[in-house]
């Protein structure tokens, strides 16, 4: 609320006469020296005890009371009021203070009645209009907010009876408690001028009346005057309650031809106290109403000036007013004010005002929206809305200007409108201002990446003296602060340096639109593949042989191994676009080349389609912008690291976008309000971990990949790793930077079709258990993304639906056939009860035992083995045989017996027989023999070729024995032990996968 200055409360205690005050009341004073006594009215007093001291104007009582004060503590004391309400009572009137006898609560107002009960709601309201406006003239607080504003003009305020809310309405008014004061309160409570609390509703605010054709008010807005120094949360802008009536100063309207329309009524105040007289606000950015609309069509006018606030919802709103103007036939032309600004701020910082806004008017850019319209500067200076054109669109600075003699102050001329085209000397690192002798060095615009801010370090210089500082140069405080100081260091006078300054910003904001701009073009620009380039790329997505072509390439690159694992990768990578892409994990134990596998697969796609993360915080994932994962790959170097993020990661997966609401602060009023941020998908999931058990929802949507740990495998990385050294490793590195390049531009040519199954129908899954329902899924969309990947040896086809022609290829049974073996491989893990390497351990230890009983020709279930016997054997830490050997006893692979000495034995109750393998999946031969009876025509051709044996890689870079491809006859188990009696001949052998 208002409060009453030092300077009139000191007036009030000194200038009122207290011993007259007392006297007026009916106690007679006799002299007590130099002070005044009588009969305290307070309490029952006999003797004499309230002392006056006429010097100080003070009393106390020396009696029962023990109380005293100042004037005003009498008037409160005296007639039960308020200290607010005494204040106003000794401002009005010092002889109404004194009632003949004191009374503890006062039961009627000592201030004149402003309005009586039977009067009309219209009268009421006008009458509450006249009392705000004479309040503000007596306030001094209001009267400098406005002069703060730069609205402090007499015109203005009696033109428009600008009033002030001190929350002293109410001490006008008949006491509630008589019935006049009941039903007046009614009224005004309807109005909305009271709340149903008592309270007014615009307390605290300076008061923008809204006056009709008639003169009779119909809005009210309120501006509070205290800003930051209100309790948090406490709204800044009021209305009267229920929906917005009348248009402000609808009278500056008439026959003109252009109108000026802000978001705010201070900022239509704003040009009103400049000379721009023909100009009004709408209720902020989504408040223009059909009052508006309809003055603006009685007026006359044809073109509307949209003057609202330079940010993101004064633009938005801005541009959907312009369509709906443009509909009704006017021309629309927005006034743009630097980043961040509202008229009233702009006025205020660039002097003098009424040149700084004509300036915005004529560089006023034409606003294109439904119907697109233009400029057509005619003789007369109107200018008629015609269809627009390229060629038109230069003509929207020439017409405004054309515009100006109807909008501007006919008696002052306008400077040129300032222009960013300052000359500057840019560099990486800085940028170079001359104007006369003073020099100016600005840097770090570079790490300006948004609207939001512009710091820099800027540093000025005359004659070898210096002024530098690092501040924000949209900040009004800071750019100031500059100006005032670099003007005493520098002997300049501070409007120069005003006027630098002013230039220096406006090319830093030509400049960092540029930065902005290029930056968000610079992923499109990745995909823009020289002819070369794209040739190349092509060519390798038009190989028959093209799954057998990435697999050699990866090992070209140096990776050893793994080849269901490369591929399997390489193919999810793929599928980030697809609608359902898929998720993967890579499982492995500490340095066994988990990370390497995922970096070697995301170093073939392409840098802009791929995000990579060592560790994500629980909400970070809401806050990365709505698009900015869309159709990405999302990677994660350790699964732990995003523990805190594992919910929304998994939400991500399965939905395809998530929301979080979270309060922030309303761009507008400053109050608490909920906001929504949405992240899109789909996002390819890419993980690892070094966790034997994966988090049970995780691993349901993720594919497993394990990664081999055999003995041979690490001889296999060991040569390779020296042979990196030498002079052939010196060319595989270069031989690998094309191969690099190829695949993420043939990644970049590729394009998010959908994909129909004719199959689909046939085929077949393991529907045992619930968990299922997921792996299905992934085996569908394996499917596809092998498709996906074959998109250029397939025939696009169209369809139409609901006037739209929809893409999409179909998938093969070659692309089946390739899925049925990975799934084998890769969900077979998923299925299993057991984590791979404990799955691996136990067919170690059955493999081993069966060798011991043969040769000392024991039953199994008579053979024990201790722990120490298999780390001799397999030669495993202890540390991990421990976790692994507690796992099979818990599920019963292992039965455990003490032995002598308190030491464990263990017996293999494993026989062998459940190889996991996923079972359910239809034979590829019987979907052919099914399509041939039907007729349907072999489309093995195309990216489906027979299976054909891979190539050897490069002599120069060394392989392991096995898993270099797919088998036809068996799945590849990258895991497997080649050492071992009972491994799989064909894990030892070359293999093929199909093309």
């Amino acid at each position: 609320m208002a409060r009453f200055s030092d300077d009139t409360i000191q007036q009030l205690k000194g200038g009122v006469s207290l011993m007259g005050l007392v006297e007026a009341g009916g106690i007679t004073l006799k002299a007590h020296g130099k002070d005044k006594i009588g009969h305290c009215p307070f309490h029952d007093d006999k003797t004499p005890s309230l002392v006056i001291s006429p010097e100080s104007n003070l009393w106390h009582c020396l009696g029962a009371c023990q109380t005293g004060g100042s004037v005003i503590d009498w008037v409160m004391k005296m007639q039960g009021v308020s200290f607010r309400h005494a204040v106003e009572i000794l401002n009005s009137d010092a002889s109404a203070a004194a009632p003949v006898k004191p009374i503890k609560q006062s039961t009627t107002k000592k201030l004149d009645a402003l309005l009586s009960g039977d009067t009309e709601a219209q009268q009421l309201l006008n009458q509450v209009t006249e009392y705000y406006h004479d309040t503000l003239k007596q306030s001094p607080e209001a009267l400098q907010y406005l002069e703060s504003r730069g609205l402090g003009d007499a015109e203005l305020i009696d033109r428009f009876k600008l009033g002030y809310a001190n929350r002293t309405l109410a001490y006008r008014l008949p006491e509630k408690n008589r019935k006049a004061g009941a039903a007046i309160r009614g009224k005004l409570q309807e109005v909305g001028i009271l709340r149903s609390t008592g309270h007014e509703h615009l307390t605290g605010s300076v008061v923008v009346p809204i006056f009709d054709s008639e003169g009779n008010v119909c809005e009210l807005y309120g501006r509070k005057i205290l800003g930051q120094r209100l309790r948090k949360g406490t709204a800044q802008h009021l209305y009267l309650p229920g929906p917005h009536a009348g248009v402000w100063n609808i009278e500056g309207l008439h026959n003109q031809p252009d109108i000026i329309l802000c978001e705010a009524l201070i900022d239509a105040m704003t040009f009103w106290v400049n000379g721009y007289k023909n100009v009004t606000a709408s209720y902020g950015t989504s408040g223009f109403t059909t009052d508006h609309l309809a003055a603006f069509k009685a007026s006359g006018a044809k073109r509307i000036l949209i003057a609202y606030d330079r940010d993101e919802a004064g633009n938005n709103a801005a541009q959907k007013l312009a369509e709906q103007l443009q509909q009704e036939g006017f021309a629309c032309y927005r006034l743009n004010f630097p980043k961040g600004m509202d008229a009233n701020q702009y006025a205020l910082e660039v002097t003098p005002a009424d040149k700084s806004l004509g300036v915005v008017i004529r560089s006023a850019e034409l606003m294109l929206g439904a119907p697109m319209m233009a400029a057509k500067v005619m003789n007369s200076a109107v200018v008629e809305p015609v269809k627009a054109d390229e060629k038109s669109l230069p003509l929207a600075a020439n017409a405004i200007s054309s515009v100006a003699p109807n909008i501007l102050p006919p008696v002052q001329a306008l400077p040129d409108a300032p222009s960013n085209d300052v000359h500057a000397d840019v560099t990486d690192k800085e940028i170079s201002f001359t104007f006369g002798n003073r020099k100016y060095r600005v840097r770090g615009l570079d790490k300006n990446k948004n609207y939001e801010a512009l710091k820099i370090n800027l540093l000025a210089n005359v004659n070898e003296q210096i002024h530098v500082d690092t501040f924000d140069i949209y900040a009004a405080k800071h750019r100031h602060s500059f100006i005032k100081l670099a003007a005493i260091e520098l002997a300049l006078d501070e409007s120069t340096v005003k006027k630098d300054v002013g230039k220096i910003l406006l090319k830093l904001e030509a400049l960092q639109e540029q930065l902005i701009q290029n930056a968000l073009e610079k992923p499109d620009e990745k995909t823009v593949l020289a002819e070369d380039d794209k040739a190349q790329a092509l060519a390798l997505l038009q190989d028959p042989n093209l799954l057998n072509r990435i697999l050699t390439d990866f090992s070209r690159c140096g990776v050893v191994g793994e080849e269901s694992n490369k591929l399997v990768g390489y193919l999810a990578a793929g599928s980030r676009k697809l609608e359902r892409p898929l998720a993967v994990i890579i499982q492995s134990t500490s340095a066994a080349g988990k990370s390497s596998l995922m970096d070697a697969v995301l170093n073939l796609m392409p840098e802009n389609e791929r995000v990579q993360y060592s560790a994500m915080t629980g909400q970070s994932l809401f806050y990365m912008g709505e698009t900015n994962l869309k159709n990405k790959i999302l990677a994660i170097a350790e699964e732990e690291g995003a523990s805190n993020a594992s919910y929304a990661l998994k939400l991500l997966q399965s939905e395809g976008e998530i929301t979080i609401a979270s309060t922030g602060k309303d761009d507008t009023t400053g109050n608490l309000v909920t906001k929504e941020y949405k992240v899109q998908g789909p996002v390819m999931l890419f993980l690892t971990t070094t966790a034997i058990d994966i988090d049970e929802e995780l691993l349901n949507r993720c594919l497993v990949l394990t990664v081999n740990e055999s003995r041979e495998q690490t001889q296999a990385i060991h040569r390779a790793q020296r042979q990196r050294r030498t002079l052939a490793g010196l060319q595989s590195k270069l031989e690998k930077e094309q191969l690099v390049k190829l695949h993420r531009n043939a990644q970049s040519l590729l394009r998010p079709l959908a994909i129909i199954n004719p199959y689909a129908d046939q085929l077949t899954f393991l529907d045992d258990k619930t968990r299922t329902r997921r792996d299905h899924e992934k085996y569908l969309t394996l499917i596809d993304s092998i498709a996906l990947l074959h998109q250029y040896q397939r025939e696009i086809k169209t369809v139409m639906h609901n006037g739209k022609a929809l893409e999409y290829i179909e998938a093969q049974l070659s692309d089946i056939e390739t899925a049925n073996k990975l799934a084998h491989e890769v969900l077979g893990r998923t299925l299993d009860e057991l984590p791979a390497q404990t799955r691996k351990l136990l067919k170690l230890i059955q493999s081993w035992v069966a060798d011991e009983c043969e040769k000392q020709s024991l039953a199994q279930s008579d053979y024990r083995f201790s722990r120490r016997e298999i780390r001799e054997v397999i030669r495993w830490s202890d540390t991990a045989l421990k976790v692994h050997i507690a796992r099979l006893v818990e599920l019963e692979y292992l039965l455990v017996h003490r032995g002598r000495g308190g030491r464990f034995d263990y017996e293999l109750l494993f026989d062998g027989n459940d190889e996991q393998r996923l079972m359910g999946l239809i034979n590829v031969e019987k979907l052919q023999c099914d399509a041939n009876r039907s007729g349907q025509k072999s489309n093995q051709s195309g990216g489906g070729q027979p299976l054909v044996r891979v190539q050897p890689a490069p002599s120069n870079t060394p392989q392991p024995s096995s898993h270099n491809a797919l088998s036809k006859s068996e799945p590849l188990n990258p895991n497997a032990q080649p050492a071992l009696k009972n491994d799989n001949a064909s894990h030892r052998s070359a293999m093929a996968v199909p093309a």
